[in-house]
């Protein structure tokens, strides 16, 4: 099965909150020091950083100092896995590429019969109709449901270190650009063929009464700075889905790892921080770096 909690955190499923979900204020708790691991490639005159980050946080966790933030400091510019479009441009998109075409049975019925109650369950859980998620496409219903609940845990993109180094990057009018656009993210979820999709809906039911406790240790790894557990908790069990892990995981690690190569041919120094589960394992980033001959080495704090 499917792990779908790394899946379902790239950095558009922060897009994709319902907007029927209720997303009560998080509760406030003492301030913890994260160190996350961060890597830079040099030559002569190029510096890349690469910071692996972890798109929803609870309040509290300081990360954005030491090493991470003299690193920012020092780069003329600001990568992110993709810049934001505007909420109503966003939900067109989703509406183009998330919704099911018409004559497309309910996404309720095209479940194994013995995952349709759990999912029903999943989907009123939030507070919803039902039928509220039986237009969707299996990808975007996936992605909901791992997400949606994630506000009720007290986790919240605006605590994200997407919005922080967003934020940051105005304000010292560093260029701020994306690896990648919205419309590639959702066509990343949207080219999975339909059993894809589905493996990976039904997979996000099965582990929903683990989230808590899945994503709790993801942020304990992150903020740790290590990256392996990271590794084992986000992508291991993508190995069950080869086709999954080609298209969100391996296929786009080898584009930015190729994106920073060519990068490193003109002189500046460049930020760029991505989902984490991409700078962690066999598949990671820097192992498709090292593919092409250019060496990460490992920030030490």
């Amino acid at each position: 099965m499917i792990r779908p909690l790394g899946a379902a955190l790239s950095a558009i499923a922060l897009c994709l909150s319902l907007p029927a979900c209720a997303r009560p204020a998080a509760p406030a708790r003492a301030a913890n020091d994260a160190d996350p691991a961060l890597w830079v490639v040099k030559d002569k005159d190029t510096t890349v950083y690469l910071f692996g980050t972890i798109h929803v946080l609870k309040p509290g966790l300081t990360w954005f100092d030491e090493a991470v933030k003299t690193a920012f400091d020092r780069s003329d510019e600001v990568k992110l896995e993709i810049v934001m479009p505007d909420p109503a441009a966003m939900q067109g998109l989703v509406q183009a590429t998330g919704v099911a075409a018409k004559g497309t049975p309910p996404l309720t019925e095209r479940l194994p019969a013995d995952k349709r109650a759990a999912f029903t369950a999943a989907v009123t859980n939030l507070g919803l109709p039902a039928n509220a998620l039986d237009t969707f496409k299996p990808w975007l219903a996936a992605t909901q449901l791992s997400v949606a609940p994630l506000s009720k845990l007290g986790y919240d993109s605006s605590n994200g270190p997407e919005q922080v180094i967003t934020a940051a990057a105005k304000q010292a009018n560093k260029p701020l650009t994306g690896l990648e656009t919205a419309e590639q993210q959702l066509g990343f979820f949207g080219s999975l063929s339909d059993k894809a999709q589905l493996d990976f809906l039904v997979s996000t039911v099965d582990e929903l009464p683990k989230l808590d406790q899945q994503m709790a240790a993801m942020v304990d790894d992150w903020a740790k700075g290590d990256p392996d557990a990271l590794a084992a908790e986000m992508n291991d069990e993508l190995k069950s889905s080869p086709e999954v892990a080609k298209v969100l995981l391996t296929d786009r690690n080898a584009r930015w790892a190729a994106w920073i190569k060519q990068r490193m041919a003109r002189p500046g120094t460049v930020f760029i921080a991505v989902g984490a589960g991409h700078l962690a394992g066999p598949d990671s980033v820097q192992a498709q770096l090292a593919k092409l001959g250019v060496k990460a080495e490992r920030v030490k704090y």
